[in-house]
């Protein structure tokens, strides 16, 4: 069960917007995270949902995450995390966008934004999940910057990549902050029954596990439990992530998208 404080519409084929979400044509979900594990922290749990119900699934890793240990120096690194990415990406069965940007140096600038609008154009997503525009990273920001642009560029004909420019403009959701702090989430998605998946997920992001508990001083497994039971208690399910739509002209949909 998932709980929705509004109902939401995307342009979907009309015979569709009065199914279920199980019932309708399989959508095309991408998930942008500025580094190799944000998306499992913030979200896998929905895209198992989501892969259950025959959605095609695509992630998109910004950065390189070189920044992210102590011992191993940056080159090295990237190349453990790019598996990592690779290996979390096919538990979920989901296609990997790796961009390979310099972790910690993310900006929205003109070649970030035409490399992001070619990966929205190449994959034609119907919905993407973003980072929360006021998160607690400067990478997660500048992530919420750039997917707000690219989604919306990547319907102009007039701004040209290697793929053509879509149709519509994909539906944009934020997705919650690390811990929730300045989160103010609309929608919450059961994933009560995908705890165990999203944990093995994030688990396969191996390098990272002993980085946190150094570096941030926690156990990332268990503080991701903890945020899901939070959610999940607000909504009255035992584990949830929230997200909130990003609204604007053009972006507002009035039948609900999340599973």
């Amino acid at each position: 069960m998932s709980i929705s404080r509004k109902a939401l519409w995307t342009r979907i084929p009309s015979a569709d917007r009065i199914r279920p979400m199980s019932k309708r044509a399989a959508m095309r979900v991408l998930a942008g995270g500025a580094h190799p594990d944000d998306i499992e922290i913030l979200c896998s749990g929905t895209l198992f949902r989501y892969k259950k119900l025959g959605a095609q699934i695509s992630l998109c890793v910004l950065t390189d995450g070189s920044a992210g240990h102590r011992l191993i120096a940056p080159g090295p690194l990237a190349a453990i995390r790019k598996k990592e990415a690779e290996a979390a990406a096919g538990f979920l069965g989901a296609k990997l966008f790796w961009l390979g940007l310099k972790d910690e140096m993310l900006f929205d600038d003109r070649p970030t934004r035409l490399k992001l609008i070619e990966v929205i154009r190449r994959f034609g997503p119907e919905l993407i999940f973003c980072h929360a525009e006021n998160d607690y990273h400067q990478d997660h920001r500048a992530a919420f910057r750039l997917c707000f642009a690219a989604s919306f560029i990547a319907s102009l004909k007039n701004i040209r990549t290697n793929s053509k420019a879509l149709e519509k403009i994909p539906r944009l959701y934020q997705m919650d902050t690390l811990s929730g702090i300045g989160s103010n989430p609309e929608e919450y998605v059961d994933i009560s029954d995908n705890l165990k998946q999203k944990l093995k997920m994030l688990s396969m992001h191996s390098s990272q596990l002993k980085w946190l508990k150094e570096h941030d001083h926690v156990d990332i497994l268990e503080m991701v439990t903890t945020q899901a039971r939070f959610r999940g208690l607000q909504c009255g399910q035992k584990y949830a992530e929230c997200f909130s739509l990003v609204r604007g002209w053009g972006r507002v949909p009035a039948l609900r998208l999340l599973p």
